[in-house]
Order: C-alpha cells, then structure tokens, then sequence
C-alpha cells in the first residue's frame, strides 16, 4: 500500500521533532530527562484521549509510537 499526504505529513514532523530535541539536547537547553519528559508527556496525552472508538484506536496507536521511542532512545543520543 502506498503512503498517502497525511503519512508523508507525519513523517515530515516526527523527522522534524526529533531534529528539534536532538537540538535541544546538543547544545544543552534541555537535559536528557526533561526531554523524555517532554515525550512522556506526549504519549500521556493520547493515552488518555477521548472520543470515538476509532479516533481513540489512533491515539492508542500514537501513544505506543512514542514510547517505543522513549524505550528505543530515538530521540535523545544516550551515551
């Protein structure tokens, strides 16, 4: 199947928030665990979203998106 618009749209910003805190991190504006914060905070969000049964589907799906981030260490560079 191919990626419509709204894919590539959220690829383009997930690419470009993690640039930002990669940034962020680098140059010492914000420590790794703000930043994890930052993301928990995201993915807490969505976990505790409301609304139809299928919008909910999509925030359950976006939460475990980014916890597989903060679990895999995407976003900040952990040496």
């Amino acid at each position: 199947m191919m990626p419509d618009q709204k894919d590539y749209s959220g690829m383009a910003a997930l690419s470009i928030c993690e640039a930002l805190l990669l940034a962020m991190n680098d140059h010492k504006l914000l420590p790794e665990h703000e930043i994890v914060g930052v993301l928990r905070d995201a993915a807490a969000t969505h976990e505790n979203a409301v609304g139809p049964d299928a919008q909910k589907e999509n925030h359950r799906a976006v939460a475990e998106l980014i916890n597989r981030i903060i679990a895999g260490g995407n976003s900040v560079r952990r040496l």
